[in-house]
């Protein structure tokens, strides 16, 4: 399989960066299981990502915050289904020992480069 980052690259125009996104949708509710809130995460990362003028496709770092390592074939397989075809930003993983809600597995914050403006 293809890493789903890049070792390294050059942002060209005003950064974005963004808090911890966490699995919990609008309606308040969390997935069970790393991939549903992996699927969650970016979801939310999308939507404040938009009202900057910027996608996905703009992201050039992101944090992985696991709770457990053990997860991780897991959390990719969701990750690469998230991001856009040959969208791949630098990234760091960390395995944590809990987040804010002890129902939370996994958490993502980001730095993404803004597009031009119109």
């Amino acid at each position: 399989m293809a890493k789903p980052y890049s070792d390294a690259l050059v942002a060209d125009g005003p950064l974005l960066f963004v808090s911890g996104q966490t699995p919990e949708g609008p309606d308040g509710e969390i997935a069970g299981d790393v991939a549903g809130q992996t699927r969650q995460v970016f979801r939310n990362l999308e939507e404040v990502l938009a009202r900057h003028g910027a996608g996905l496709r703009h992201l050039v770092k992101l944090t992985y915050y696991l709770r457990h390592v053990s997860d991780l074939d897991e959390f990719r397989d969701a990750l690469v289904a998230c991001l856009p075809e040959g969208t791949r930003p630098t990234a760091s993983l960390v395995e944590v020992s809990g987040l804010v809600d002890p129902t939370f597995l996994v958490e993502v914050d980001g730095i993404a480069c803004l597009p031009p403006r119109e």
